[in-house]
């Protein structure tokens, strides 16, 4: 498998947490021009935007050298458990109907 090299890095991360966390939530109504709907966006999305992790550039740039190398290696058992626990995380997470 070949890596594409030609998007260049520049050490930051565009979205780190100090970026993030200086976003308000908007809550401001938003009007559409056809029909007058009107949206209130409760800032939850940045809220949960604010706590995904943050991309580790040099680990990335790690894992890249190594498959461009040869040397990863996939762990099949650990790739499933974490789908499984991705998938119960999102059943939980959806609400429980009748």
């Amino acid at each position: 498998m070949k890596i594409d090299n030609s998007v260049k890095s520049s050490g930051q991360v565009a979205g780190d947490n100090k970026t993030r966390a200086a976003r308000e939530p908007s809550s401001s109504p938003v009007q559409t021009s056809g029909g007058g709907t009107q949206v209130a966006l409760s800032g939850k999305l940045d809220q949960l935007v604010a706590q995904a992790p943050v991309v580790d550039g040099a680990k990335v740039d790690e894992i890249k050298q190594a498959i461009s190398n040869g040397r990863f290696q996939v762990n099949p058992e650990k790739v499933a458990d974490g789908l499984i626990e991705s998938v119960r995380q999102m059943l939980s997470a959806q609400p429980q109907s009748a």
